[in-house]
This record gives structure tokens, sequence and C-alpha cells, in this order.
């Protein structure tokens, strides 16, 4: 989004929920104060750093994690009517004469049900709208086996994985690593599904900032905010994007941009 922004390009930011499912970071709301008010509020403060020009919410209610109750309440983004939801957005995308839509990849990076159903709706949304581009975000699976791997050859256990799996005394467990390996299966997409690999080095910065904005969501000592600058540009410093009916053959190059530079 600060890419496109500082190239002039209007980016504009929609938001299906308003993550009120969320454990809050301890402390940082007052007392009395709603969650869903904080997200909103940080939401606005990080699409600013980034240079984000209009922010809108869908207005569903946040789903939680797979296979909770809370999947089910009435009105969460994942019980929606997939058409109903993406003609909300559609209007947007009308409103704004979008050429580009950037959503989750099918799988929602990780599993989230709100995520895998932001692919859904925007696929469906972009079709009614004739929004000519979409772009699905992902995480390049094979990346980050490779970074696992030449951590574990240095001695070191990756900050990933001491989050993912709450390390905290057997920080050399051989079975941790053997199964946060095993998951990445389940983790974003293979190399040879992606399409575009943007280089956003130089923004790493602003994107720490836009995370810190976050305050409800991400503690000053999480793992994403403590990495040392070269840790964090390695996981950070690449965005890696699909675009929809653009297969890329295995060994092809990664394009670099979503947008010409024209």
């Amino acid at each position: 989004m600060a890419r496109a922004a500082a190239a002039g390009i209007r980016v504009v930011l929609v938001v299906a929920t308003r993550g009120e499912r969320g454990e809050p970071t301890p402390g940082v709301l007052a007392e009395g104060e709603p969650l869903w008010e904080r997200r909103i509020s940080e939401s606005y403060a990080s699409a600013k750093i980034l240079g984000v020009q209009r922010v809108e919410f869908l207005g569903y209610v946040d789903s939680g994690m797979m296979g909770e109750t809370s999947n089910e309440s009435p009105y969460s983004f994942w019980t929606a009517d997939v058409d109903a939801a993406a003609g909300r957005l559609a209007s947007i995308l009308r409103e704004e004469d979008a050429q580009i839509l950037t959503i989750y990849d099918n799988n929602g990076g990780y599993g989230h049900p709100d995520h895998i159903m932001v692919h859904r709706v925007g696929l469906r949304a972009a079709e009614m709208a004739g929004t000519p581009r979409v772009f699905e975000t992902t995480m390049n699976r094979d990346h980050f086996e490779r970074m696992l791997a030449k951590f574990t050859e240095a001695g070191e256990i990756p900050p990933a994985l001491e989050a993912a799996l709450e390390v905290a005394e057997d920080e050399t467990s051989t079975g941790a690593q053997e199964e946060f390996v095993a998951s990445l299966d389940e983790f974003g997409k293979p190399e040879s599904e992606i399409t575009h690999a943007v280089n956003v080095a130089d923004l790493v910065g602003l994107k720490r900032e836009a995370m810190l904005a976050h305050r409800s969501q991400i503690a000053d000592d999480s793992w994403f905010l403590t990495m040392d600058p070269d840790s964090f540009a390695s996981a950070f410093g690449t965005e890696w994007f699909i675009e929809t009916g653009v297969p890329r053959a295995e060994g092809d190059p990664f394009s670099d941009a979503l947008w010409s530079a024209e």
C-alpha cells in the first residue's frame, strides 16, 4: 500500500470486520473501552501511516478463529451471504473505478475464516464490479522454509518458531522444529504458484510503524517488533502475490510490480 501511495496511486482500504473477538494486549484498553472501537481507530491510524486515502468497513462481526463456536454467530463474516457481502464491496470498487483489488489467497494465509471469506467475497465483488485485475496476497512457503533452514544451520531458533509454539524452556527441541516445518504445508502457497514478488525492503521501517499502530493486537515486546532490522527485512521485506487467472510456470521469474510504471 505504501509503495502504491508513494507512486501517486489512490489506495483504499476495505475492512470486513472490526476484530472484536480478538484478545487485546493487556493494559492497552481504558476501563470500559470496547475493543472494536480501539480496533477501528487503530486501523485508521495505521492506514494513515501507509498513505491510504480512504478506509471503509463492511460491517460484519469478527468470526473468531476457525472451529470456534463464534464462527456461526449471527452477523459473523463467516456466515455472510457471499453475494450480499460482495455487493457491498462492489459498490466501493465501482465508486472508485478500481483497476486493482488485492485480497487474501484461498486459504486466508493461514486458515483464518474471515481471511478465507475475504478471498471468496473479493473474487465475487471484482466480477460484479468489472475490476480487471485481482491479486491474492500470500506468503511464500518455500521462502520461509529456506529461512528456517538457514537459522537451523546456524544453530538459532527463528523468532517465528518461538512465537508460534511459545517455546519457553526447551528452545532446542527438535520435535518443535519438525512440527513447525510440517505446519508450513498449511501456510501460504508454494513458490511455483506465486506470480509477483514486490521488494519493499526500503519501506520496512514504515511497515513496522504501521504494525505498532495496532497496539491492541501487537504488544511492544512482540517478536514482530523486537526482531533485529536484518531479520525483520528478511521476513517482511518482500510481499508475495498471486494474480488471479495468470498462472506462472515453475522457474519463471517473478513480476516485481502490480501496476504499470507508465
